[in-house]
């Protein structure tokens, strides 16, 4: 995950470079560090250092892994005979080469051949079943087909073996999601949260999933998440602060009529409500007599 400062240092390095300042190779060594999927500008200036000799003799080993850099960007851009042309100059170099032949499968990807390109995915993983990139590719291709139920496949598959992936943990459970397949994003989250405990937006994301479940338990749970969201935030999670309010009016209406000892206490609820009154006035005080009328809806 890219820091702040990080993406920071990179859009001083952007606009200086298209401002004429210099600092190409920086920036593409930088945005290559970063795993940072700027293809234009990579594609734009990453050519002109391999279009002049002298730039391009000057990196030294670094001028193949630019080239790999470049075939990427223009694969994303859809400048196939640019991405054919520094392949070529790879094949030449590295013949044999595992790492250009994820290139070479990524080039049929890209040119819609998606057979050919699952043919030559299958074979790298043939000779190595932990390649990791190979593995992401599948799923990527699955879903650039439409074909959602193999790229849930897929996923699944790859975190098999890779299980401490939470990018994949949560592609997986934003697939879930968007399928409304709460019970298995909701294990994902908890795979999740598990494994990056201090990260609010698992816990956020957690808390929806089961809010959206329903259910007594569930949105008891679903509470706590929300609250543990507030703390991890320091406060600052309007999205968590609603959340408390709906399960709040939510469980309300479920425990109606039973023992005074079955019902929650009010003052969580009340401490939300304040937060985003006072929240309201700050940023967006011609709001705030919707959010009253919402609250008062929610007889909170």
């Amino acid at each position: 995950m890219v820091t702040r400062t990080e993406e920071e240092e990179v859009n001083r390095l952007e606009n200086q470079v298209e401002n004429g300042g210099g600092g190409v190779w920086e920036y593409l060594c930088l945005v290559h560090k970063l795993k940072l999927r700027r293809s234009d500008m990579v594609l734009k200036h990453g050519l002109s250092i391999l279009n002049d000799s002298k730039k391009r003799s000057a990196l030294g080993p670094e001028e193949w892994t630019l080239y790999e850099q470049v075939a990427v960007a223009a694969m994303d851009c859809q400048s196939i005979d640019v991405a054919k042309d520094c392949i070529k100059v790879l094949q030449r170099k590295f013949p044999g080469s595992k790492r250009v032949g994820r290139l070479e499968a990524m080039l049929l990807e890209a040119r819609g051949l998606w057979s050919e390109a699952e043919n030559a995915y299958s074979s790298l993983l043939e000779e190595n079943p932990f390649d990791q990139v190979v593995h992401k590719r599948r799923v990527a291709m699955a879903k650039a087909q439409g074909n959602t139920s193999a790229a849930i496949d897929w996923l699944n598959k790859y975190l098999d073996l890779f299980m401490a992936d939470h990018e994949a943990w949560r592609e997986l459970a934003e697939i879930y999601v968007s399928l409304q397949m709460y019970k298995q994003a909701a294990f994902c989250y908890e795979e999740l949260i598990l494994s990056q405990p201090t990260v609010p937006l698992y816990h956020l994301a957690y808390a929806d999933v089961l809010y959206t479940l329903g259910g007594l338990e569930n949105l008891q749970t679903a509470k706590k998440y929300y609250a543990s969201t507030i703390d991890l935030t320091g406060g600052k999670s309007t999205r968590a602060l609603f959340g408390i309010c709906l399960c709040t009016s939510a469980i309300g209406q479920l425990t109606k009529g039973r023992n005074k000892e079955d019902k929650e206490s009010p003052e969580l609820q009340s401490l939300s409500a304040m937060a985003l009154e006072k929240d309201y006035k700050l940023r967006a005080p011609s709001r705030l007599s919707v959010l009253s009328s919402t609250l008062r809806g929610l007889k909170i």
